[in-house]
């Protein structure tokens, strides 16, 4: 949830992302540490007043998320089903990928939209 609202509000401070999810404050905050650490978001001081943090979605998460998303997962469905036909394995493979399109949403949302410009970027480069 948290990720969600950095994506959704970028530039939020720690209070207003507690406000908004309902979560202790304490739990945002180690939160956006992790997240942080891991290279997702990034906090920096505002500007204005250099006492609060403000967290946003980092320049490299997008790119992250998109080269994550060309690596095919057919392998490790495979494995996770466990002793089946390469054939069995196919079907099911593609059963999913005709359910993924079903419930892929008519709008994108914030996380999409943000993966989206990040592509486009990346093609007019």
């Amino acid at each position: 949830m948290v990720l969600a609202d950095v994506f959704a509000h970028p530039g939020s401070s720690i209070s207003e992302i507690t406000a908004r999810t309902g979560m202790p404050q304490s739990h945002v905050s180690e939160t956006v540490a992790r997240l942080r650490e891991q290279g997702t978001v990034e906090s920096f001081p505002d500007p204005a007043d250099r006492r609060r943090t403000l967290v946003r979605v980092s320049a490299q998460h997008p790119g992250n998320v998109m080269r994550a998303a060309l690596v095919p997962a057919d392998d490790a469905l495979t494995a996770a089903l466990g002793d089946v036909s390469p054939d069995e394995a196919a079907g099911i493979i593609k059963t999913l990928e005709a359910l993924a399109a079903r419930l892929r949403p008519g709008k994108p949302g914030p996380v999409l939209d943000q993966l989206n410009r990040a592509r486009d970027e990346r093609t007019r480069d």
